[in-house]
């Protein structure tokens, strides 16, 4: 059984209605036994709503801790993740094959202080594995007006092969098996809110033992990632920072 746990600031309606990962759950669902975890209107850390999903998971139950923006265009991903997780304990579908000390993403490399401005790091394009469709986008009122079903198709960002074993996993997509997560004691940490909260699990169940791999899926992202270098964003990076005795950028 696969089990797909999202939270939304939408209500179970609006989700269903208008979300990415509601329709192409309806399509998924079609080919493999599904069930959703959904936590509507939510406002809590998404640890809260991820680790209440591990402790209360059974037998041979697969997880999906993935966003509302994400639409699975894979519809073999039944079939796929079991024979992903018998080579990885967490799968994603994009990461990065080492994790740098002050590394604060799982894509770039950590940032520098150049004469005393906050330079963001350089792709680490040369350890990045996975790929990812971006996009749609709502097309532009000019593109309306010269033609009324433009529609950005989107965009194919190729990281680099999969599947690969890998140090860090973007948090956007997350499969593991419930039991082993709970056997091993690994959790999300609340206190990081909705940032690197990825980064810390992939840390905490690499301490735990756990391998972690990408694997080819099909998948759309709707979002790029925003809220970066917000003040939300920023709180959580210090946090943890100072968790895994980071260096900060000096």
């Amino acid at each position: 059984m696969l089990t797909f746990v999202s939270a939304t600031r939408l209500t179970r309606s609006e989700f269903e209605a208008s979300s990415p990962l509601a329709r192409s759950l309806r399509v998924l669902g079609q080919l493999t036994p599904l069930r959703l975890q959904l936590a509507a209107q939510n406002t809590r850390p998404l640890a809260d709503v991820y680790n209440a999903a591990i402790q209360a998971s059974s037998g041979d139950e697969i997880l999906v801790f993935v966003h509302d923006d994400v639409a699975i265009d894979d519809w073999m991903t039944g079939a796929r993740l079991p024979e992903a997780l018998s080579m990885f304990d967490v799968v994603g579908v994009a990461g990065n094959r080492r994790r740098q000390p002050g590394q604060e993403t799982w894509y770039l490399q950590p940032s520098r202080m150049v004469n005393g401005k906050r330079c963001e790091g350089s792709l680490d394009i040369d350890w990045l594995s996975g790929a990812v469709l971006h996009g749609p986008q709502t097309p532009s009122t000019a593109q309306q007006a010269s033609s009324p079903t433009a529609q950005d198709p989107g965009l194919i960002t190729v990281y680099g092969p999969a599947p690969a074993a890998v140090q860090l996993l973007d948090g956007m997509f997350l499969a593991a098996r419930g039991a082993l997560l709970k056997s091993r004691g690994v959790a999300f940490d609340p206190q990081l809110g909705f940032h690197l909260y990825d980064l810390d699990f992939c840390r905490s169940a690499q301490k735990a033992g756990l391998k972690l791999g990408t694997w080819p899926l099909a998948l759309t992202h709707a979002s790029g990632g925003a809220s970066a270098r917000s003040q939300a964003w920023t709180a959580s990076c210090a946090l943890y920072q100072r968790k895994w005795q980071d260096p900060a950028v000096l």
